[in-house]
């Protein structure tokens, strides 16, 4: 367990292993808490770093709204890379953690030596379709709110595990850092270079077809279908989802 002070914004975070570095960031409204399954599987031969974003878990919750963001997300992941001497890192994450991933590549594509991308979306390149997500990621923010920490017991198995200060980190997360404002990283797949993991619960229903897309769009990507296993396809079968990472990090050389 370790702590890393961002411009006055503590982040949590945690290195397992030795090795090339994997670091995974969680979804939307959970912690690092939910890779807990995949701790003794992806430290053997590697440095696994998971972390807590802000406004989760145990990381900082800043007051000023503005502190929550796609860049300062991707700051905070550069900057965590810095913390633990890694120049370069396999870097994944689900559902948010995995779009933020594909940012990352993006803004930084020298510091990426693999991706790990699970149950995620690469956001939108209709205005539309965009606006339709907005509206649901204000709506959650306005719930939690309204509805403080309970809402939880709703969520997917990796929100219903995450212990969080309060809710009025993750209300601006998910004005900052899940609403989304162009489809540069949608637009950026095909230019991705290096080995690419798309990985997605069979019962992922949203998710199936955004799998497919980027699948597609992203050379020589390596996709994997979780059977029963929902948007949290880690936590749903962990047995399944290790040694779909493991395999694939084997075959990549990574």
């Amino acid at each position: 367990m370790a702590r890393l002070n961002r411009d006055g914004v503590e982040l949590y975070y945690e290195v397992h292993g030795e090795g090339p570095v994997i670091l995974l960031s969680h979804g939307y409204s959970a912690t690092s808490e939910m890779w807990r399954g995949q701790v003794e599987a992806l430290s053997r031969g590697h440095r696994l770093v998971v972390w807590d974003m802000r406004g989760h878990g145990r990381s900082d919750y800043p007051q000023d709204p503005a502190a929550y963001s796609e860049a300062a997300t991707l700051a905070d992941m550069a900057a965590l890379l810095d913390a633990v001497g890694a120049e370069t890192a396999i870097v994944g994450g689900l559902s948010l953690g995995g779009y933020m991933s594909l940012a990352f590549n993006r803004v930084h594509p020298e510091r990426v030596r693999g991706l790990l991308i699970i149950d995620t979306g690469p956001g939108y390149r209709n205005d539309e379709a965009r606006e339709g997500w907005n509206r649901n990621a204000l709506a959650t923010a306005e719930r939690y709110e309204r509805e403080g920490l309970a809402r939880l017991a709703a969520g997917s198995p990796e929100m219903r595990m995450s212990r969080h200060r309060n809710a009025e980190g993750l209300a601006k997360a998910a004005r900052g850092m899940l609403t989304q404002r162009d489809p540069n990283v949608l637009n950026a797949l095909p230019a991705i270079k290096v080995p690419t993991l798309v990985l997605v619960g069979a019962d992922d229903t949203p998710f199936l077809a955004a799998s497919d897309y980027m699948a597609a769009k992203i050379p020589g990507a390596v996709k994997v279908v979780i059977p029963n296993a929902g948007h949290a396809a880690n936590i749903d079968q962990p047995k399944a989802f290790n040694r779909a990472v493991t395999g694939f990090l084997a075959a990549a050389k990574l």
